[in-house]
């Protein structure tokens, strides 16, 4: 799991890095919907880590909070692209 992670919650600033050279909207469009599945993918295995781990703590609901976050702005971005 902690190997699927590390892939998926860097895949995010990866791909959305590579959209901002994006050869065309849609390309742009089209890297940012990889970075939002990415970002899926990584709040999926925190909340999977969450139940797994029996204290409670408050760094990975931090990271929770956060991946939820990102899914919000990149799903925000990927609907107005497709509006204009």
């Amino acid at each position: 799991m902690r190997f699927q992670l590390g892939k998926s919650c860097t895949s995010i600033g990866a791909n959305y890095e590579e959209s901002q050279a994006g050869s065309s909207k849609a390309d742009f469009t089209n890297k940012v919907k990889i970075a939002l599945r990415e970002a899926r993918e990584t709040n999926y295995w925190l909340r999977v880590l969450k139940e797994l781990n029996e204290n409670s703590d408050e760094s990975l609901e931090m990271l929770i909070k956060e991946s939820q976050e990102l899914k919000n702005i990149l799903g925000a971005i990927v609907v107005k692209s497709n509006n204009n």
